[in-house]
């Protein structure tokens, strides 16, 4: 460099400020040996080497470096003199020595490959690197700054500024690169977030009951009106259909409120709340944060928007302990989505900043937040283009919701019934527990809202009877009753006082026998097969007229002789009261309760026959014990509904089919295949019209009264000892059982005698709680 040169530097730098020592031009590269000899040595120099200033810049220069070399580090001046003779490589004769030569060998040949493959890239970038040189000197900071008095020799120059926030920009981008691409959408959405409540309806298609921890029922976008749907859009997030998915201004706000000024804040678009709503915890902070825009943008580029809006809809909180648009709509206006005005959806819109705050039922404070911003709602609608002037100019009026939550818990009698319905539907629709209780089924159950009812004031009726009468002995009584149709469908059942404090359920427990209650299944087994009087005899045909002996005490018969049981002792059939009948028909014998003519058929006709015609007209061959004579005159133990049915086969005709309480199902809208209830012919019917005109019959003998007026068919039931009786009746194509019993749940199983509590056989407490819920008089 020329004295000249070095002069004007000189004197630049004094304009720029005192003390400022001006850095020598270099030039970018790397100089030949034959310059570095033409120029000589330059000022600032020694014969030994450079004299170094504190601004000289030191460069690391590497040559070629062959794998069996050691990498040397050369110090070069700022004018590219070497400081002075190289040293000599130090011997690598000390043990310490030759360790490190070990490990810097692996090194320096990697270093090699990496010189080899940057070397054309470098060489591309050294012209720009030499033409930016000055600009990045300049954005060196030197403070304080020559030139500038007061604050500002403290400030950054604007280059520096420029420089600063693009490296921000670029680091930030960087970031958020990465974090988009390390993010992934979770393939399992909250199991919160997708439970529902499931909803049981009556026959009549009336809500019944719920059950579930979470209210919730999820509706299609298409079932949902539009003007609910922009309701919420221009309350929440107008330019849904256009953005990506998150909101740049609102995420920037959210993260001032929460690093500047330590709380928490929205700012998010609807996607960000669905992924917050089924992806994610509610924690507020900027992971959760970051992690939800993450996976809000990713959600976009996958799925449509109309089916975001739909989870949306379905998962967001409304307030009293609802979640889902179609929830809020029931629990504030008592009606479905689908008949919500624009008005009544931008009260519900509202709710969504928090029902705590906007549910007007709460507060007065709360009432007027909720107009404010129903108003704001329905005029926004109007901007947006979504709701006109003129429809606007009908909602003057805020659409006050009911005061009273209505929903539809479970609770003392609807509890029985919804254990049944909930029990058929998960076996006949093939669902595990685990996909039941996730919820947002629609069970539409056979359950007739009149017909239980009148069963179940019928039964507490007697039950507080009882409890006049005797107190003692009726707190150990109990209380079954079931109607079953002739097409299988149960209509109404009584399973105790309250399911919150009797879990079990009466009308379907197996733990009673039926008694002489049994015998038509043993008369239509006679009817349908014949009898053997021989081993190996052909059966002989039997009629409603065909005569046994209706004494009692007669002992029971086999081809062979009498039947002895284990004790030696032969086994006779007793009547009730030990009365004697002589010679009697079977149609008569049924028509009045005789038993030991049954006893003696059913050995007659072979007691697997009776159990296989007793199975195929509904009783389960669980009920069943050990095939003794005692069969006959019911040992078994049906339920108060197999009870029903199996007398509801024989008024069809003979057709059964099996009880059922659930008649179709729903997950949130869309149908369920349910498995049909198995029918078959259990006898013929010729032979189902035989019994049920026995039964007319006993009817008829034992209540003249309504049997003028009632075309009824039924009979009692006793057992031994006098600790159950049955009533079961067919009037209009429904069969109805009951069954009163003691027992001691504190003790044992044992059956504990009634002592009066039933009643007489001719004005029986059985029969009078049948008599009631059907409506004889």
């Amino acid at each position: 460099m020329t004295e000249a040169g070095r002069g004007a530097d000189a004197k630049d730098g004094g304009r720029r400020g005192r003390g400022r020592r001006a850095a020598p031009k270099r030039a970018w590269g790397r100089r030949t040996q034959e310059s570095d000899r033409e120029a000589g040595p330059e000022p600032g120099t020694t014969p030994d080497g450079p004299a170094y200033e504190p601004e000289a810049t030191m460069q690391l220069r590497v040559g070629e470096i062959r794998p069996d070399e050691t990498m040397q580090l050369k110090i070069v001046a700022l004018d590219g003199t070497r400081p002075g003779p190289e040293p000599a490589p130090a011997a690598a004769d000390e043990p310490g020595d030759a360790r490190r030569s070990g490990v810097l060998a692996p090194l320096l040949t990697v270093l090699a490959v990496l010189r080899r493959l940057l070397a054309p890239v470098t060489a591309k970038l050294a012209p720009y690197a030499e033409l930016a040189a000055p600009y990045v000197r300049k954005l060196r900071p030197e403070y304080p700054r020559p030139g500038r008095e007061g604050w500002r020799r403290w400030m950054p120059s604007w280059r520096q500024w420029l420089a600063g926030w693009l490296a921000t920009a670029g680091v930030t981008g960087l970031f958020l690169t990465v974090a988009y691409a390390a993010t992934d959408v979770p393939t399992n959405l909250n199991s919160y977030a997708t439970q529902q409540d499931n909803v049981y309806f009556w026959s009549d298609g009336t809500p019944m009951a719920r059950t579930g921890w979470v209210r919730r029922q999820a509706m299609p976008l298409k079932d949902i009106p539009e003007g609910v749907r922009w309701a919420v859009l221009a309350a929440e997030n107008e330019s849904f259909y256009s953005d990506p998915g998150i909101s740049g201004k609102g995420i920037t706000r959210a993260l001032w409120r929460t690093v500047g000024q330590g709380t928490t804040e929205g700012g998010s678009t609807i996607t960000q709340q669905y992924v917050k709503n089924v992806y994610l915890n509610q924690d507020q902070n900027l992971g959760r944060k970051l992690t939800e825009a993450m996976i809000a943008l990713k959600l976009d580029n996958r799925m449509s928007k109309d089916k975001i809006l739909e989870g949306y809809l379905n998962t967001s909180w409304f307030g009293r302990g609802t979640y889902g648009i179609q929830r809020a709509s029931q629990a504030y206006y008592g009606k479905d989505v689908s008949k919500l005005n624009p008005s009544e959806a931008a009260m519900l819109a509202s709710l969504l900043k928090g029902a705590g705050l906007y549910d007007p039922t709460l507060s007065a404070a709360n009432h007027r937040r909720a107009v404010e911003r129903w108003s704001w709602i329905l005029d926004r609608m109007v901007k947006i283009g979504k709701l006109s002037p003129a429809e606007r100019a009908k909602y003057t009026e805020f659409p006050e919701p009911i005061k009273t939550l209505q929903i539809y818990d479970t609770g003392k009698q609807s509890d029985y019934l919804v254990e049944l319905a909930s029990q058929y539907a998960r076996k006949n629709a093939h669902l595990s527990d685990k996909e039941f209780d996730l919820g947002g089924y629609q069970i539409y159950t056979t359950f007739d809202r009149k017909r239980e009812s009148e069963l179940t004031d019928a039964v507490t009726k007697a039950r507080e009877a009882a409890q006049k009468k005797d107190p003692k002995a009726a707190r150990t009584a109990h209380y079954g009753a079931a109607s079953v149709a002739t097409d299988g469908r149960i209509v109404a059942v009584y399973g105790g006082p309250d399911h919150r404090k009797q879990g079990y359920n009466e009308s379907n427990a197996t733990t009673v026998p039926a008694g002489s209650a049994f015998t038509p299944f043993v008369y239509a087994a006679g009817l349908e097969h014949g009898v053997h009087k021989t081993r190996e005899g052909p059966a002989t045909p039997v009629t409603p007229e065909s005569v046994y002996d209706g004494d009692d005490a007669v002992p029971v018969t086999t081809p062979e002789g009498p039947y002895w049981d284990r004790s030696g002792r032969k086994v006779a059939a007793h009547n009730d009261g030990k009365r004697s009948y002589g010679p009697i028909s079977l149609r008569q014998a049924l028509a009045r309760s005789v038993n030991t003519p049954f006893m003696q058929l059913g050995m007659d006709t072979g007691l697997e026959r009776v159990k296989s015609t007793a199975q195929a007209a509904g009783l389960l061959p669980s009920s069943f014990g050990p095939a003794t004579p005692a069969l006959s005159l019911g040992t078994s133990t049906p339920s108060t509904i197999r009870m029903a049915s199996g007398y509801a086969t024989f008024a069809a005709d003979g057709r059964h089919t099996e009880p059922y309480s659930v008649r179709r199902v729903t997950r949130n809208g869309a149908g369920v295949r349910l498995d049909a209830p198995d029918r078959r012919r259990a006898v013929s019917p010729q032979v189902a019209r035989q019994v049920s005109e026995a039964l007319g019959d006993n009817f008829r003998a034992s209540h003249p009264t309504p049997a003028a007026t009632t075309p009824a068919a039924g009979k009692d039931g006793t057992t031994e000892k006098d600790t159950a009786l049955w009533y079961t009746g067919t009037l209009e194509s429904v069969s109805t059982a009951i069954v009163v019993y003691r027992i001691d749940l504190g003790k044992s199983l044992e059956p504990l005698p009634l002592d009066g509590l039933a009643g007489t056989r001719e004005n029986s407490v059985p029969y009078g709680i049948w008599s009631q819920a059907v409506g004889v008089g």
